[in-house]
This record gives structure tokens, C-alpha cells and sequence, in this order.
């Protein structure tokens, strides 16, 4: 009977797929055959270790092992469960996962030859950098990089058009070379084609052998109301270029929203301070305020006090899913002047005297006089 699968990856039953991942990562590198060579008991857990993934990684499959156990995957109940034909299955399948840690093209010396076909190309990665005022109608942006591509000229192959590459004499066309001393034998990577198992006759001018070529792009990026730093767009097939013919992987564009001189964001609501005279404070009316969006009138409350919140409904920013537009809530500053007009002067005192507030004298006052 096998052994239990969240059993074999160290995992609880309710382990997230990112934690699952890393769990199987560590296991396929410690039991990796070319960490262990010869080694069968590391081969039968590297082999344990790829079916408890192959199921586990799948929501699907995994909510059937989760109810049946492992006789989700007999007797064609559910179908399509664990199980691998040979080393080459896993390194196929679940090469990318430590592939970085083993040369790529597979993850192993045994499948390096097997290499040499279409491949994606890698996902990459782009910082993007906007204003405020981008996030409210959304906009357009150019970015360009440099990224590496399928060569046109010998699509991927790197061999000139009337020529082409023929099966490595050194490796048979295995990609390895194995050498016996004593009773061990071991492989390594053959020197003549560097594991692919195939050598190029007459190299393609364009990329000189390589079926590489370093371009540079000039992509246009639609960046949509209502973006917040963090958010992350995919553009399918914008990425680094398949090898030998293979599709493009993907551009993941990551926005950073930069900070406003005047306006603070919390979600799709913005904040900001305006300065209202303290007669306007006292007595109400109107005052034309800043928004992201241009200028707007509001009425200020009759008896406003210092750090108010006055609500403009409407004049945040869009949600990024949904059609509600976030509040624009203005704190309030009043404005005392620091020196009055003696009209002026003689009015507020004669407001003090009839309220019976105490105050200083005009010589000494608080407006210098």
C-alpha cells in the first residue's frame, strides 16, 4: 500500500499549493539521481516524491484523494492519477522545478538530449512606474527591454538554412558521455555538443550557432482605471521567445502607483488638506477646491473646526473591479490671519464685548498692534 501523500511531502492536509511546492522542490533536490547516483532507495523516494506532487498540485485530483485516497486512482475511478512511466516522465513533467539547480534542459544528464526540440520561452518580469492620475481613466504605457529571442533566420535551430545539425558522434546522440573506472561508471556531460546531443555542421550568421538573438522590445501596456501598487499584469506571448520555434512565455508588468504631492490614497478613497479662511469657517459658503480630477466648488459648514472632514462624494478613484468610485475626504485647515484690518478688528471686539469674552488690549493683543 503507498504511503500517504501529504505523509510523503512533509505536508498538513490543509497545506497551500505554494507550501506543497516548496516541500516537493526540497525533497527532489535531496533524492535528485544526480545527487545519488547508483543510489536506488533515493531513486524509489524521488519517484514516491514526484507521484504524492503530481497529484497534490492538482486541485482536481487532489480533492479526489482527499475522499478516496489512493482508490480514487484505481480501477478507473476518476482517472488520470499518479503515476509515471519512467525517470523521464518526472523530469519532463516537473523539470522546471529544479531545473536552475541542474543545467535546466530537464533537470538531468539522462534527458538532456532530449532537449533539442520546441521549447517556451521564460516568463519575465517588469517594473512599471505611474502617476496618480493614471489610475482614474487609466492610460497607455511604452516600456521597452531587451530580452533574448528565437533567431528568425535559422528559427531556433542555429544552423544555416541548407544545412542543418546531425546526431553527436562522441555521445550517440545521448548527450553524455560514460566513462567506467573499476566497478563505477560515470556520466557526464558530453564535450563535443555541451549535452545536447547534436552538432551544428555551418552556424547561422545571425546568431552564430546559438538559436538565440538579444532584441530589443517596444511594447504598449494598458494600464486600467482604478490600479493600485502591486497589482500585476499578464501579457500572453510578450515574453522572452521560445527556443527552436517554441511559443513565447509571458510579460508579468507589476505596477508602483508614485506618491502624489497632495493626495493620499486608501483604496479607491483620497484624502487630502485645504486651507479655509476662518470667516468661511465661522460663517460657511463656498470654496473651489483641487481633486485628482481638476477643480470643483464645495460648501463649506457653517461652524467648521480645524482638522474637519468634509466627504466630496465621487471624486476618488475608480474600483479597479466594479463601477464604484471612491469619496474625496478633505481635512480642514483654518486659516487665522496674522495681522487684521482695524475695521475688522473693531468688529470682532465688539462681538467679544457683547459675548462678554474676556480679550487683550489692541496694543498688546494677538495681532501685534
Amino acid at each position: 500500500m503507498p504511503r500517504d501523500y501529504y505523509e510523503v511531502l512533509g505536508v498538513d492536509r490543509s497545506a497551500d499549493s505554494i507550501t506543497i511546492k516548496k516541500s516537493y522542490r526540497k525533497l527532489a533536490m535531496k533524492f535528485h539521481p544526480d545527487q545519488n547516483p547508483g543510489d536506488r532507495e533515493a531513486e524509489e523516494k524521488f519517484k514516491e516524491a514526484a507521484q504524492a506532487y503530481e497529484v497534490l498540485s492538482n486541485d482536481e485530483k487532489r480533492a479526489k484523494y482527499d475522499q478516496y485516497g489512493h482508490a480514487a486512482f484505481q480501477g478507473g475511478r476518476g482517472g488520470g492519477g499518479a503515476g509515471f512511466h519512467d525517470m523521464s516522465d518526472i523530469f519532463e513533467q516537473f523539470g522546471d522545478i529544479f531545473g536552475d539547480f541542474f543545467g535546466g534542459g530537464g533537470g538531468t544528464s539522462r534527458s538532456r538530449g532530449r532537449s533539442t526540440g520546441p521549447r517556451r520561452g521564460s516568463d519575465l518580469r517588469y517594473v512599471l512606474e505611474i502617476k496618480l492620475e493614471d489610475v482614474v481613466e487609466g492610460d497607455k504605457k511604452p516600456i521597452e527591454f531587451r530580452c533574448e529571442d528565437n533567431c528568425e533566420s535559422c528559427n531556433g535551430s542555429g544552423a544555416k538554412k541548407d544545412s542543418g545539425v546531425k546526431t553527436c558522434g562522441t555521445c550517440g546522440g545521448r548527450g553524455q558521455v560514460i566513462r567506467q573506472q573499476g566497478f563505477f561508471s560515470m556520466a557526464t556531460t558530453c564535450p563535443t555538443c555541451s549535452g545536447q546531443g547534436q552538432v551544428i555542421e555551418d552556424p547561422c550568421d545571425e546568431c552564430h550557432g546559438q538559436g538565440r538573438v538579444e532584441k530589443k522590445r517596444k511594447i504598449l501596456v494598458n494600464v486600467p482605471a482604478g490600479v493600485d501598487t502591486g497589482t500585476q499584469l499578464r501579457l500572453s506571448g510578450e515574453g522572452e521567445g521560445g527556443y527552436r520555434g517554441g511559443p513565447a512565455g509571458d510579460l508579468f508588468v507589476e505596477l508602483r502607483v508614485k506618491p502624489h504631492k497632495q493626495f493620499e490614497r486608501e483604496g479607491p478613497n483620497l484624502f487630502s488638506q485645504i486651507e479655509v479662511p476662518y470667516l468661511k469657517a465661522l460663517l460657511g459658503g463656498p470654496l473651489e477646491v483641487k481633486t485628482i480630477r481638476g477643480k470643483t466648488k464645495i460648501e463649506i459648514p457653517p461652524g467648521t473646526q480645524p482638522y474637519d472632514e468634509i466627504r466630496v462624494v465621487k471624486e476618488g478613484l475608480p474600483s479597479l473591479r466594479g463601477s464604484r468610485v471612491g469619496d474625496l475626504l478633505l481635512r480642514a485647515k483654518v486659516v487665522f490671519p496674522k495681522k487684521l484690518k482695524k475695521e475688522e478688528e473693531k468688529l470682532l471686539r465688539k462681538i467679544a464685548e457683547s459675548t462678554g469674552e474676556e480679550v487683550s488690549e489692541s496694543k498688546s493683543g494677538l495681532f501685534g498692534f
